[in-house]
């Protein structure tokens, strides 16, 4: 035994002797001493004890006055109170106030639920907190820590209806405000804070807004959810920037102005916003180690109040493209459409035509196949003359057989002469895959689209029970490298199509070598990138290869080889004492000393 157990021991062993002596009969005490004469002074003597515990907070509630003004000042009179919650809601949203701070404390989406079907809040007084600190000669003060009175009111004005609510609290140079309002059918709640009647209360013009939070999870993939969750904010010279939403932590410190800050969820976002402009910001966000909050965000503003007021607006609400870009400008940048070589398509033709169809159709797998099918159409052109530069390059195969072989020690030479065949035949080697480039916007644009495409969120389709999240079919008891733990049906079907379509597409082009089994490369690496993508995209996808199959089976009915090849002899009848272009003859110029250099090597 080492001297720490025996001390241990030896306290141990006093204790229970000390309990012992002292302790032991105090059970009986009760019995022994009850009597009935003590039972009536103690009853006689209530009356005086409460009377006496109603006296005692007496010195404590003036030590505590004598607290809050050496704390606060003259606002001392405004930190003791009752605390209420008073609401402003309309048909999409419900925000609940309180009258000590004048402050919002929670934000229930009313038209949208959680993945599991319970109210989405999407601010909340656990994990969210709103403060505004002033600065006056006692030093920083938060006006969370000041009650207000508060009026509730409806504004009928015909151009702006909705619901009032304002917050006043006096002070000895005058009335401080904080004036919400609501508007019918809006996720924009204005407010409109009045600082001015205390303006010699202050030491300068600046407030300070801290906002914090943790966001919750909305979505049942959490994992998804954290890639799609990041801070975005917009500076008043009409700068868009965000934090990194692939790190696990990222700060940056704003010094030029800034218009809004936005804690941008997947689906959903919480922003704050400007009338005028934050002089700057410091921004934070970091993701948790658990899975109790997707990320968690602080942004400190520093505003500088007008002398009649300032103007701030809060969004809270969906990532909805045509509602974001009305709120404020850059403020639509908060649903990502993709790079800016395919962001025209989703904004300018993909969003309009989904809406447009939104007013028609209820299933949005029904939608998926129009928007399939339009497009299609429209690309039909560009489709015609991929299908007919590749059947040229099928009917003259022979000939560039036949060149491989004359010249296989010689591979400039063949080049050359191939070139030179092209000019004469009127073939292009690119013909048949331009107008496949020229189509490539729109499958890289759908690539961007569905996965933030709200209107998907929660809507089913055949086997999927919520297109904007995979459609597992088989949770598998393991878990494959950068494929995951399920199968995805319409992922499989995709990739299913895609090689059929391959097969088909190298029949007609007569593909050989590395070309040929790229094709049935692609469709699997697609099919472990996509296999956690929304099933919307794998859906879509599938149904563009076989509208795509179809189309080529179609054409190929109609378009001869045959009538293919005399086309091909006439252009060569035609071209035949035809001179180099200047295109042509630089070309060669090109590759012969691309070969010299390679011999002097």
């Amino acid at each position: 035994m080492d001297r720490n157990q025996a001390t241990g021991l030896i306290l141990f062993a006093a204790v229970i002797l000390v309990y012992s002596m002292f302790f032991a009969k105090g059970p009986e005490l009760p019995e022994a001493t009850e009597t009935p004469a003590q039972t009536e002074v103690v009853d006689s003597n209530q009356p005086e004890q409460q009377s006496t515990t109603q006296a005692v907070p007496q010195p404590t509630d003036s030590l505590m006055q004598v607290q809050n003004q050496a704390q606060f000042g003259d606002f001392a009179a405004l930190v003791s109170g009752t605390e209420e919650s008073l609401v402003l809601e309309n048909e999409v949203i419900r925000v609940t106030f309180s009258n000590k701070g004048g402050e919002i404390r929670e934000v229930e989406l009313k038209t949208f639920k959680t993945w599991d079907q319970r109210p989405l809040i999407l601010v909340d007084e656990e994990n969210f907190s709103l403060d505004y600190q002033v600065q006056t000669a006692k030093g920083p003060i938060s006006l969370n820590n000041l009650y207000f009175a508060a009026e509730t009111r409806q504004v009928s004005d015909a151009e702006a209806p909705g619901q009032e609510l304002v917050f006043t609290a006096q002070t000895p140079s005058g009335t401080l405000s904080r004036t919400y309002f609501l508007p019918n059918e809006s996720y924009v709640l204005n407010q409109h804070l009045d600082l001015s009647a205390g303006s010699t209360l202050l030491t300068d013009r600046n407030i300070t807004i801290n906002w914090e939070g943790q966001l919750k999870k909305h979505e049942a993939d959490i994992e998804e959810s954290r890639r799609k969750t990041y801070m975005n904010f917009f500076t008043a010279d009409e700068s868009y920037d965000y934090l990194s939403a692939s790190s696990s932590s990222d700060a940056e410190q704003v010094r030029t102005p800034l218009k809004w800050v936005a804690f941008k969820q997947r689906f959903f976002t919480s922003g704050i916003i400007a009338g005028n402009q934050f002089q700057e910001g410091n921004l934070a966000q970091e993701t948790p180690t658990d899975t109790m909050s997707v990320k968690n965000m602080s942004a400190t503003l520093i505003l500088n109040l007008d002398q009649n007021g300032s103007d701030i607006s809060y969004f809270f609400g969906p990532n909805n493209y045509n509602l974001l870009r009305k709120i404020t400008p850059g403020f639509h940048k908060n649903v990502e459409m993709g790079y800016w070589f395919v962001s025209w398509v989703n904004k300018y033709i993909i969003v309009n035509l989904f809406h447009f169809l939104e007013r028609f159709f209820t299933n949005y797998g029904v939608i998926i196949i129009l928007i399939v099918f339009i497009i299609k159409l429209f690309l039909f052109p560009l489709t015609y003359k991929s299908y007919v530069g590749m059947a040229k390059m099928r009917v003259i195969k022979p000939e560039i057989d036949e060149l491989k072989e004359k010249y296989k020690d010689d591979p400039t030479k063949m080049q050359q002469e191939q070139m030179k065949m092209f000019g004469q035949l009127g073939v292009s080697p690119i013909s048949g895959c331009l107008p496949m480039l020229l189509q490539m916007p729109f499958l890289f644009a759908m690539f961007f689209f569905f996965p933030n495409s709200i209107e998907l969120r929660q809507e089913s389709f055949l086997w999927a029970h919520d297109l904007s999240t995979y459609d597992s079919v088989i949770n598998l008891p393991f878990t494959i490298p950068f494929y995951g733990s399920h199968v995805s049906l319409f992922t499989l079907l995709m990739t299913i199509s895609q090689i059929v379509y391959t097969r088909f597409n190298n029949q007609l082009t007569a593909a050989q070598g590395p070309m040929k089994n790229l094709g049935y490369i692609m469709p699997i690496g697609f099919m472990f990138v996509l296999n956690s993508y929304p099933a919307a995209l794998s859906f879509y996808y599938f149904v563009s290869n076989m509208v795509t199959f179809g189309q080529q089976y179609l054409i190929k009915a109609f378009v001869d080889d045959a009538k293919i090849r005399e086309k091909v002899e006439e252009s060569k009848k035609k071209n035949a004492n035809k001179k180099k272009s200047k295109f042509q003859t630089r070309l060669e110029e090109a590759m012969k000393a691309s070969e010299a250099q390679k011999k002097k090597k």
